[in-house]
């Protein structure tokens, strides 16, 4: 990154927008490392393998970088990418689910919804994490159900507030707070108080590298 970008690296995501918008496409790099670990949670919350999600947060990036004429100040960038990863999610599962019923999860006579067991060595990621309690907590996340689990992740791992929460998952503000509450009532009560954050859906500096030169191929 040169001195100037380095520079600019500090300054809002609004900022940045604008001055991609007026030509310094190298920019988008900065926009792509800063939000990368946010798309990356969001992508584990739908169940999704590491590769996977890595495919879709390069798509998410892709499609923010092309519709930026159509994005406007008045709603944060972060908050309009998530959206964007979101849909991606949604759409790559939807269509994973057509061509395999069995794909990510079934529903049960009890209308519970049971996530497939999935193997530990075919998801490379779990190289990366190297805490015993980390892979505790993300293998707690991933036993709720993906409504409650999506709301989780964004609350309580990436920090969104209950409003951009709301607006990103298109439900309301009451909604957020009850599907968050009842998250929590699910996971080992002796884990709310003191979970890491860091820990949980790491998103290495390595893979980042990839994200942002793959996106860079493509646009």
């Amino acid at each position: 990154m040169h001195k100037t970008e380095a520079v600019v690296s500090y300054a809002p995501d609004s900022e940045i927008v604008s001055k991609i918008k007026a030509g310094e496409k190298d920019l988008f790099e900065i926009l792509i490392r800063r939000h990368n670990g946010a798309l990356y949670k969001v992508g584990r919350s739908f169940g999704l393998l590491h590769d996977d999600v890595q495919d879709l947060m390069q798509e998410a990036h892709i499609a923010a970088y092309l519709n930026l004429g159509k994005f406007e100040s008045r709603a944060a960038y972060k908050t309009w990418l998530i959206r964007i990863m979101l849909n991606k999610c949604y759409h790559w599962t939807m269509e994973k689910a057509h061509k395999s019923k069995s794909a990510f999860s079934e529903v049960s006579h009890t209308g519970e919804v049971n996530f497939a067991e999935k193997n530990p060595s075919s998801d490379g990621h779990r190289e990366v994490l190297n805490r015993e309690l980390g892979r505790v907590l993300e293998e707690c996340i991933e036993q709720l159900a993906p409504e409650y689990r999506t709301v989780f992740v964004l609350r309580e791992l990436e920090g969104l507030n209950v409003h951009e929460t709301a607006e990103v998952m298109e439900i309301t503000e009451t909604n957020v707070k009850v599907r968050l509450n009842r998250a929590k009532s699910m996971l080992r009560r002796k884990l709310e108080s003191w979970y890491p954050k860091a820990a949980v859906y790491e998103f290495n500096l390595i893979y980042c590298d990839q994200v942002v030169e793959r996106v860079f191929q493509r646009i």
